[in-house]
């Protein structure tokens, strides 16, 4: 039997893929969670002592910037301290709670101890901490990351928009069009998506165990509880849900996840077109100096970016999948599979990070061979077909032709055989159609039936 390794971390994301990753880790881990918790414990002790609730008066800005930095400041120290504390109370948020008051009494606040944590359930702190974290995750750092990418897409299409390149549907030639219209349509989908996230809610309930304010009112009845509970979490920067179960119901977060899921079948289809592109050779990989692409085959460079985010990505898309189908429910007022599920929110967004950060790479270490694409297009003018009956048809309709069945002639001319320049050039010589036409089409090339795909792209 083999010695056990050294401890290891078990998931890629937290070994092999570490430094892409990491910027997620100040919101989505444990850790992360954990300081939003203290945030949001602090701020509703300021909240509550603003209004001078049960006698209080509002604490002294010396005293908000001291309590605030529990969680400004929130380090190993504090990592440390709830890892110890919830080994003896098994439950995380009470665990916070206690290094809140543990903290009040080294501050000297210990007059305000009772308000920490005041008439609230676990689910009011947990529901404000993953509202502020998954927020600041999503705008901080995933949205610029795939930002990027778009960017690089726009760049890409503009650069590329007069290259032209066949086409192909059902994965066979087909009508031109150009690599930069084509990339301008990734661009175009994803901006569409990301205006759908940038306009996502993030909510928050603050309401009590079972979504009433009971214990609120039962400790000040004479206080409106709902207007404080929305001027706190509006304050905090989320939004609020003042209809819930001891809950706050999650469907922010499954549209959220549906939106970042749909954006990453877009990436998912990009990174398998460009595989394909350059499996066709349509583009060069740049070598990087020293890398290997093949132990046994020195000439290989493999398109592992591409791949790489394509595993990703399905990865992340399945992760969100299911949180989107787990938070949509909860028993009654309140069950725990919500709890394990929303653990893993920094998964599935890190795999999707990582997926993006392969495909910014991938794509700037690609150029764009245009003496292929010219070769391909070269070697199939029999697409010219589709321009050739079409204005055929037009001529019919002017009075200028009396060709019957225009389509029928050009598939008999095309269909399952190889129809070079010259054999067009004859054909379309012998049409009897105007001479306005005749000249349009015999000057016609592949490489220039591409419409308005250079204007499109731009």
């Amino acid at each position: 039997m083999t010695a056990s390794l050294p401890v290891q971390p078990l998931s890629p994301l937290d070994g092999r893929y570490r430094a892409a990753v990491a910027p997620l880790a100040d919101y989505l881990s444990e850790a992360g969670l954990n300081r939003a918790r203290v945030e949001v414990e602090v701020e509703w002790l300021i909240a509550l002592t603003d209004r001078s609730l049960f006698g209080t008066a509002p604490l002294a800005d010396a005293d908000k910037e001291r309590l605030r930095g529990l969680y400004l400041d929130f380090g190993q120290a504090e990592i440390d301290w709830l890892a110890e504390k919830e080994a003896v109370t098994r439950h995380d948020v009470k665990a916070v709670e206690y290094l809140v008051r543990d903290r009040l009494s080294t501050l000297g606040l210990d007059a305000i101890a009772e308000l920490t944590h005041f008439a609230c359930t676990s689910e009011d702190i947990n529901s404000a901490s993953y509202a502020l974290t998954v927020k600041r995750a999503v705008e901080r750092v995933w949205l610029p990351a795939l930002q990027d990418v778009i960017a690089k897409l726009r760049e890409l299409a503009i650069e590329h928009a007069d290259a032209a390149m066949l086409s192909r549907t059902h994965g066979q030639p087909a009508t031109p069009s150009t690599m930069g219209k084509e990339i301008a349509v990734f661009a175009w989908r994803l901006e569409r998506v990301v205006k759908r996230i940038e306009g996502s809610e993030y909510l928050a309930k603050f309401s009590g165990a079972t979504g009433t304010w009971s214990a609120h009112l039962a400790a000040e009845p004479d206080a409106d509880w709902p207007r404080i509970a929305r001027e706190y979490i509006e304050g905090l920067g989320i939004d609020f849900n003042i209809l819930t179960t001891q809950i706050e119901s999650h469907d922010w977060q499954v549209e959220l996840y549906d939106h970042v899921r749909h954006a990453g079948g877009i990436l998912h289809n990009l990174t398998t077109d460009i595989w394909t592109y350059i499996s066709l050779g349509y583009f060069a990989q740049i070598p990087v100096a020293g890398a290997t692409g093949s132990s046994t085959m020195p000439h290989k460079i493999n398109p592992i970016r591409f791949e790489n985010a394509e595993a990703n990505l399905e990865l992340s898309g399945a992760l969100l999948g299911s949180l989107s189908q787990t938070l949509v429910t909860s028993r009654l007022q309140r069950d725990l599979t919500d709890s394990t599920t929303q653990r893993n929110i920094g998964v599935a967004f890190g795999h999707s990070l990582l997926a993006l950060d392969n495909l910014r790479r991938g794509l700037n270490e690609i150029s764009l061979s245009r003496d292929v694409l010219l070769a391909d297009l070269d070697t199939n003018w029999e697409v010219l077909g589709e321009a050739i009956q079409t204005a055929i048809r037009a001529e019919v309709v002017a009075g200028r032709s009396t060709i019957q069945d225009p389509y029928a002639m050009l598939k008999e001319l095309t269909r399952g055989h190889r129809v070079g320049a010259a054999e067009l050039a004859e054909f379309v010589q012998g049409l009897e159609i105007g001479d306005a036409a005749k000249q349009r089409l015999l000057a016609l090339t592949p490489a220039t039936y591409v419409g308005l795909a250079e204007t499109l792209a731009k």
